[in-house]
């Protein structure tokens, strides 16, 4: 089984169309997203209607947001949630489809697991599952780590959030501390005994310098980083009509 494993899309239909382009040489046998398909960028309906046909996607921070309320984002994010709200309901011919927008962000869940592969958009931690953010520094940080490593059962959790991407592994010499190691073009990780958290990066707003987008095939014993390059500019075309802050779209030009 040839697993996709995609995160933080971002509205950004460009980067995911390159990604799927990208997914049928790769051969795989499903797609699943970990949240945020929606926010900060221009084109969250168009990247909805292809959510709908992955294996299953979760509720990401920004799905909380447009359903709830944008709390403790900066001002940036908060305008682009309002925006996509607004966008999300567009009403008249597009009434039924708004309706089964709403309904698929409704049922979106926290968490998943399949045996010995637990999926959360932020963090395996209950409560913190869309909201906590675990950096590379973090690894630092004993306590936090020990209590990320035990809330999931198995050997490796797929998370996102950061939009980076990299490696979390739990010590092999049992001493509690952990180790971690960011990932840069096409990478590979062989899984080993010990526990394992996977940050998969960022489909359509990558943050670690590297413009291109970023996802995961994962082949149940492989970890496999993929880079896929798409036409930027033509993503920060999209932006033209819209109300969306300006640094949204050119952040795309830096990775950052």
């Amino acid at each position: 089984m040839r697993q996709a494993i995609l995160s933080d899309i971002h509205g950004n239909l460009v980067a995911l169309q390159a990604v799927l382009a990208d997914l049928e040489k790769q051969k795989v046998d499903e797609i699943v997203c970990l949240g945020d398909v929606v926010g900060y960028g221009p084109r969250p309906r168009e990247c909805l209607r292809v959510a709908f046909d992955f294996r299953f996607t979760l509720k990401g921070n920004h799905e909380d947001a447009v359903l709830n309320r944008p709390e403790g984002f900066n001002e940036k994010a908060r305008r682009a949630i309002l925006w996509t709200h607004d966008a999300l309901m567009v009403g008249g011919e597009y009434e039924e489809e708004d309706r089964r927008i709403w309904n698929f962000l409704g049922g979106l869940p926290d968490r998943h697991q399949e045996g010995d592969t637990f999926y959360a958009h932020g963090s395996p931690r209950p409560g913190e599952t869309f909201r906590e953010y675990i950096f590379f520094l973090d690894c630092r940080d004993q306590r936090k780590m020990n209590e990320v490593f035990a809330s999931f059962d198995g050997r490796v959790c797929f998370v996102g959030h950061t939009h980076i991407p990299g490696i979390f592994e739990d010590s092999c010499t049992g001493d509690g501390y952990y180790s971690c190691r960011a990932s840069s073009g096409n990478s590979c990780y062989e899984l080993a005994d010990r526990k394992v958290l996977v940050n998969v990066g960022s489909v359509g707003q990558p943050r670690d310098g590297d413009p291109r987008a970023c996802y995961v095939i994962y082949d149940m014993g492989t970890v496999r980083f993929r880079r896929v390059p798409y036409d930027v500019e033509k993503a920060i075309q999209d932006f033209a009509g819209t109300n969306l802050p300006a640094y949204l779209a050119r952040r795309l030009r830096e990775g950052k």
